[in-house]
């Protein structure tokens, strides 16, 4: 009896194990949830990173938009860059936010893979992101005409994940 006993422990880690083992790809990693939808656009003060010109919230507002948070540090900014640039002579509107980045990197980023943006704001201290609830770049948020954010995708928006914004987005106009 004392020796049965002794792989109860054993059997305990067995059966975690399997429990473990059955809830691996069971989540929806595309879906983090977002306090902020249907809620307002955040308040800001920010610039214009080639312009120099101060911006707020009311830039944003009169037509539908893809808000996108981005970086030159980051990796899949870079694999997603080209979808943008395609969803930007697409006719859609597009407004990006450098997110802790250098200001002349940025530039220089916009310069040698070209400017899907229709506005890029800069957020050097990160402070808009935080209010946004970022996790990190990139992130895209779309908004409607009135600046009311109506879904967020976190990571790198690319033909699959526009198949499942699009139509939200289109019925925004």
């Amino acid at each position: 009896m004392k020796r049965l006993f002794l792989f109860l422990p054993l059997l305990a880690c067995v059966i975690l194990g399997v429990v473990f083992f059955l809830s691996i790809g069971r989540e929806d990693k595309d879906v983090l949830p977002s306090p902020l939808i249907g809620q307002p656009f955040p308040t800001f003060n920010t610039d214009a990173l080639e312009s120099g010109a101060p911006l707020g919230r009311e830039h944003l507002l009169g037509k539908p938009a893809l808000v996108n948070v981005w970086a030159t540090w980051c990796p899949t900014c870079k694999a997603e860059h080209e979808f943008l640039n395609i969803l930007a002579e697409e006719g859609v509107t597009i407004y990006g936010i450098n997110y802790k980045d250098d200001d002349e990197k940025a530039r220089q980023w916009l310069f040698n893979y070209g400017n899907p943006y229709d506005l890029v704001l800069r957020d050097p201290d990160g402070k808009l992101g935080l209010d946004l609830g970022v996790y990190g770049a990139p992130e895209t948020f779309l908004i409607d005409s009135q600046g009311i954010i109506r879904g967020k995708h976190v990571g790198d928006l690319n033909a699959r994940v526009w198949e499942k914004l699009e139509a939200e987005y289109r019925a925004l106009k």
